[in-house]
Order: structure tokens, then C-alpha cells, then sequence
């Protein structure tokens, strides 16, 4: 991108430097053939794919396993016209390994809303871009403190 249009381009392991400070994001997929967006609570594994933990029944496992889908994160400051966003693409993949289920029931997400069978998904980052507004520390003309 041009360095006067106000935004730096980010590296992936910036990107998931940045995911893994975000409590929430949001999972982009087909839904009936349309496109769908729903907020979703987090966690980055070591490798940085992304782990959600839901109802094994819930819709979305239905919808998501085995497709690709997008992954987007932000923290903006709309008073100080500052902030970022990450978005990854990727393969999401429910989680059949028992082993690895038993340790993401330890370390993975905790669900928002616990169910009485839940799964985990994982998304592989294939993609991953970002970017930071810079530059737009202002508000009316006047700066801001950083």
C-alpha cells in the first residue's frame, strides 16, 4: 500500500502477535449459501491456528467443517482514528484426535456457553493479512496523545 494513505500493511507474525492479545473475533462462512458472520471467542494454538470451542450440535459445526472460511480480528480506537485488523483464511477442521482434545480442554477457549457435548474447531492459518492505521492520531485537527 501506499505509506500516505494512512495504513502499514502487517506480517503474519505480527498478525498473530496482535490475534493473540483479542478476546473476540469473527468467523466468516457460507450459511444456506449465503454469507454469514458470527462473533466467536478465541484462542491462537502454538502453531497459530485458531481454536473455537462449541456445541457439537450447534449449526455452525455443521456449517464450517471442513470448508474455508475467514477468521477477522480488530482493535480499533474510533475517537483517536487508530487501531488494526487481521484477517486469516483457512480450512476450519473439527478436532477428532482424543489426545488432542483432552489437552485443548485444557488449554484451548472456554466456550461462552457451555454445552453438554462440546467440540473444538481448529483453522488453519493459510492466510493471514493485516493492517494498522497510522498516522490518524488526530480528531478535528487537533492531536492526540499516542
Amino acid at each position: 500500500m501506499d505509506p500516505n494513505d494512512g495504513f502499514r500493511e502487517l506480517g503474519r507474525q505480527e498478525c498473530l502477535r496482535l490475534m493473540a492479545k483479542a478476546p473476540i473475533g469473527r468467523i466468516v462462512y457460507t450459511r444456506r449459501a449465503l454469507p454469514a458472520v458470527l462473533p466467536v471467542n478465541f484462542s491462537l494454538d502454538g502453531d497459530g491456528a485458531i481454536l473455537l470451542r462449541t456445541s457439537a450440535a450447534s449449526d455452525l459445526v455443521r456449517a464450517i467443517d471442513g470448508a474455508v472460511v475467514a477468521f477477522e480480528v480488530d482493535d480499533v480506537n474510533a475517537a483517536r482514528n487508530c487501531g488494526w485488523s487481521v484477517v486469516v483464511t483457512g480450512t476450519s477442521t473439527l478436532v477428532t484426535d482424543p489426545a488432542e482434545h483432552e489437552r485443548l480442554a485444557r488449554t484451548g477457549p472456554v466456550s461462552w456457553v457451555p454445552a453438554p457435548q462440546e467440540v473444538f474447531v481448529r483453522i488453519e492459518p493459510e492466510l493471514v493479512t493485516g493492517r494498522e492505521l497510522v498516522g490518524g492520531r488526530t480528531l478535528y485537527g487537533v492531536d492526540l496523545p499516542a
